[in-house]
């Protein structure tokens, strides 16, 4: 990455007239080659702002009268290409606003296609969105190792704009286009190379002769197979289109997720006409951007950026020492060595550290980190099976299993054996922060520091005060988060804290559903349906049904109200070891290869939904009005992030908003009647209406 970073300061210009003035491109010319780089004003990244976009056009003007032998585009930023469209600036348009600022960008990217000599796109890093778009518009792309490609708008509820869907299924295998931009998923350098996204794939130090050889014409693109041919035809793609709408419905309705559908149908009714194609693409995409789903989504983007506000500044944390090498203090240990700190990682017993390095390789492997990343990454993580790391770090991260005496004997043992100005963390999922203050060597330097599992992979972590923690404690713990690449959300210390609180209710009437007598299947699809990730009955094996119990015991003897019965059978099948997917069964049976469904019910029950879905937003109001968290919209991303749900529905208070507080509240008193005082509304709903 060295060579890339020197590579990327550009020369002032030599043998081009002055190009015009620009805040987000400079231009360089060397050999008769033109170089233009997006260098986005007051940003680490690049993003095709409105701005980047009238800029480029006045400056292809000035390129095409100068009559190189090429134009190169490239990113000036170390970070990548280019990251997407400025949500900011589209978000707030509407309607034939919207229209006319897509047909400005299309007419930017078509000017820039239509360009008499040859283009050259060189992408580093990630081309995502309307970054990609830009690239494709090119004649040529040249991809630097590590160079990665996407279309992400689906998870927007929105499919590309500004020509994507035209140049991309022209490009490549149409079916293989679509998938990308159906799924979000990008593609990596080398698999990129074989779809025929890029036309070459290079280290830094051979740009400059791929840049040549396309400059020559002697690069030669990708040679499309049979099928690409083929699916030029309606007909064909019309086979294929009810193929990806019948996969696209198992994975969420359409009156959920309307963007995969209308992406189906602009490629089947438009696919062999790129004038027709781009016209309907601005107005799906105008249309889109208009519906509940997009703007939910849209929000949840938001979300994120402000629940990552809340990590700003620098947390003076170099070195982790994690104690527990179990599930999630591996993760733990895995993702802050990946994310660059030094880590040590302690256990009583050799082995859980010799699978903590295992995990660690695995999830590099499914990260893709290069070789040298992989290396670099596992030897910050060091085995330290006799604790030598508690002298050294600046935050040890406490991982053990959620037994206060086991948590509070090694607080004891840590008593003057931690740097002065360390922080201690707990990461436990059950125990108020209350309890265990006491047992802590420096209790304003005590907080806690929840993680989701697996780490790796959930976003959200809960960084938890309690009344004796120091301002100072929690804003560096929070930085240390956004620094690993997570996203913290503030929480006071409250049985559950807060998604847990709000989680559980999920999982609790689960199993009351199951006692009933309703099918695990029934209840799962139901959830499913509803547009959460998971159903209740899958994600409690998946937590762990020890861990259920232990959260749903908790909530019992901690809480002011009731909550759902535990069934005398959850705990005879956690003491017989069916503790769910890690054990291999659970309420599942894994081992005899019962999985869980994928698919939503398509006519699901309202009873079903509701016990599951309304006791959630009452456990988000009793958390609002006990000041659990700040406000509703990080309460809506520490729910999403924490827990995948129903992204497109907003969060629980949004959803709640949304259907009406005062049916939601009417509806838990009907609930209450029926079922018991579990569904009792919280006060808090009164005080919001």
């Amino acid at each position: 990455m060295t060579d890339v970073l020197d590579e990327l300061t550009p020369d002032e210009p030599t043998d081009a007239p002055r190009a015009p003035a620009s805040l987000n491109w400079r231009q360089e010319a060397e050999d008769g080659i033109v170089r233009l780089w997006l260098d986005c004003e007051n940003s680490e990244v690049n993003v095709i702002s409105e701005t980047v976009l009238t800029e480029l056009d006045t400056l292809l003007d000035h390129v095409k009268e100068t009559q190189p032998k090429a134009l190169v585009i490239r990113s000036a930023k170390p970070a990548g290409f280019a990251a997407g469209a400025d949500i900011d600036s589209f978000a707030e348009l509407r309607g034939e606003g919207a229209v006319a600022k897509l047909e400005q960008g299309h007419a930017v990217l078509d000017k820039l296609e239509a360009l008499p000599f040859p283009t050259i796109a060189v992408i580093h890093g990630a081309a995502l969105g309307g970054g990609f778009e830009l690239a494709l518009a090119c004649e040529y792309r040249i991809g630097i190792e590590g160079a990665k490609f996407g279309f992400p708008e689906i998870q927007l509820g929105l499919h590309p704009g500004l020509g994507g869907t035209w140049r991309l299924s022209q490009l490549v295998d149409p079916v293989e286009a679509m998938q990308m931009m159906l799924t979000g998923r990008t593609a990596h350098d080398r698999k990129a190379k074989k779809l025929g996204i890029i036309d070459a794939l290079v280290p830094e130090r051979h740009v400059e002769a791929a840049i040549h050889a396309a400059a020559k014409g002697e690069m030669k693109h990708h040679a499309q197979g049979f099928r690409a041919s083929a699916l030029r035809t309606r007909a064909a793609r019309s086979l294929a289109a009810t193929r990806m709408r019948s996969e696209s419905q198992k994975q969420a309705p359409r009156t959920h997720f309307p963007a995969p559908f209308a992406l189906i149908d602009l490629w089947e009714d438009h696919g062999g006409s790129k004038a027709e194609m781009e016209k309907a693409e601005i107005a799906s995409f105008a249309e889109l951007l208009d519906s509940v789903t997009a703007q939910n989504l849209i929000r949840v983007f938001f979300l994120r950026r402000k629940l990552k506000a809340a990590g700003k500044g620098r947390s003076g944390i170099a070195h982790v020492h994690v104690i527990g090498a179990g599930t999630m203090g591996a993760e733990i240990a895995a993702w802050s060595a990946i994310q660059g700190h030094s880590v040590t990682i302690e256990d009583v017993n050799p082995e859980p550290l010799g699978r903590a390095v295992k995990r660690a390789s695995d999830i590099c492997e499914r990260k893709h980190l290069s070789g040298i990343d992989t290396r670099d990454a596992l030897d910050r993580m060091m085995p330290d099976p006799s604790g030598l790391g508690r002298a050294r770090a600046d935050l040890v991260i406490e991982a053990v299993p959620e037994k206060m005496e086991l948590k509070e004997k090694i607080y004891a043992s840590l008593r003057g054996k931690m740097k002065p100005g360390a922080i201690l963390a707990s990461n436990t999922s059950s125990l108020r922060l209350a309890d265990l203050v006491d047992a802590a060597p420096e209790r304003t330097r005590f907080a806690g520091l929840h993680f989701f599992n697996p780490v790796s992979s959930m976003q959200l972590v809960e960084v938890v005060s309690h009344d004796r923690a120091e301002r100072e404690t929690l804003d560096r713990l929070a930085a240390f988060v956004t620094g690993i690449d997570r996203l913290p959300a503030r929480v006071t210390d409250y049985p559950g804290f807060l998604v847990n609180r709000i989680l559980a209710p999920y999982l609790m009437e689960a199993m009351v559903l199951l006692d009933e007598g309703r099918s695990k299947e029934e209840i799962d699809r139901a959830a499913l349906a509803f547009g959460m990730p998971m159903g209740p009955v899958t994600l409690a094996d998946q937590v762990g049904l020890d861990i259920c119990l232990e959260v749903a015991n908790s909530m019992r003897s901690s809480l002011d109200r009731p909550v759902a019965e535990t069934p005398a059978w959850l705990r005879e099948k956690v003491e017989a070891g069916e503790t769910g997917r890690k054990a291999g069964k659970g309420l599942y049976d894994y081992k005899g290869g019962a999985e869980p469904p994928k698919s939503p019910e398509p006519d699901p029950s309202t009873e079903i939904i509701d016990r599951l879905i309304l006791p959630m937003c009452d456990a988000a109001v009793e958390c609002l009005r006990n000041d659990v968290i700040h406000d509703e919209e990080q309460l809506d991303g520490a729910v999403i992030f924490g827990t995948g749900w129903a992204p497109f529905r907003g969060g629980p208070m949004r959803y709640a908003r949304t259907r009406g507080l005062g049916e939601c509240r009417d509806r838990l008193r009907a609930l209450a009647e029926r079922h018991g005082d579990r569904f009792r509304p919280d006060p808090g709903w009164d005080s919001l209406a």
